[in-house]
């Protein structure tokens, strides 16, 4: 009898351990089961080279969503940021979204400037007004091979 408990102690800790490292898994990787509490919204970019899915989207520095997919625009070329939104956070239809890069070498992230319209972007909507990410390798070039 005694060998039973510690065998079912045992089988109890580690099923509890699998629940706690498959918990740990899902919210660390940002996984959202059922659609979250989030609303799809595009914007599209000149350039988004830098920019990965799962970036942090940005109002004033608070984080109001994430990038869920970049793709190509197949008739333009532009890059086109499909982006997942928090459902409290209501976007103005004159917001513009550039790309910005946290620190001197960090990650790419999107940041939304809010317009003044009072009207609001809805579910499925776009972003018309976009900054594209800054190509620091280009701007470096042109001053040091700039000839006056």
């Amino acid at each position: 009898m005694n060998r039973f408990n510690v065998e079912t102690a045992v089988g109890i800790f580690l099923v509890a351990g699998f629940l706690s490292f498959s918990y740990l898994a899902v919210k660390l990787g940002g996984v959202q089961f059922f659609g979250g509490d989030t609303y799809p919204v595009q914007a599209r970019f000149g350039s988004v080279s830098g920019l990965q899915t799962g970036a942090v989207v940005e109002i004033a520095g608070v984080r109001v969503g994430r990038v869920t997919g970049i793709h190509l625009n197949g008739e333009d070329y532009d890059a086109v940021v499909d982006l997942a939104i928090d459902r409290g956070v209501k976007l103005q239809l004159d917001s513009i979204a550039s790309i910005r890069t946290a620190g001197i070498i960090g990650n790419r992230y999107v940041s939304i400037a809010p317009g003044g319209d009072e009207e609001y972007i809805g579910p499925g909507g776009k972003i018309e007004e976009t900054e594209s990410a800054i190509n620091l390798e280009e701007l470096i070039s042109k001053y040091i091979f700039e000839k006056d």
